[in-house]
């Protein structure tokens, strides 16, 4: 399955807004510096799906707000 991410990165507090199935706006803590945000977004993600995050894999976006994960 894969999930359609718009990411909000150096928010004031983590948050996840569902969109609809596949579709998620995540707010993260962590700047986008050196991959902090990208982590923070799957740790995020994972945690709201309940699953480990080694499942989850960014395949499209890593530098954008938008992106493509898949869960494996």
């Amino acid at each position: 399955m894969k999930y359609f991410i718009t990411v909000k990165p150096n928010a004031k507090k983590e948050s996840i807004e569902k969109k609809d199935e596949s579709h998620y706006v995540i707010s993260v803590k962590e700047p986008p510096i050196k991959g902090k945000a990208n982590k923070a977004v799957i740790q995020a993600l994972a945690d709201y799906l309940n699953i480990s995050r080694m499942h989850l894999t960014i395949i499209a976006g890593h530098k954008s707000r938008r992106k493509i994960i898949e869960l494996k």
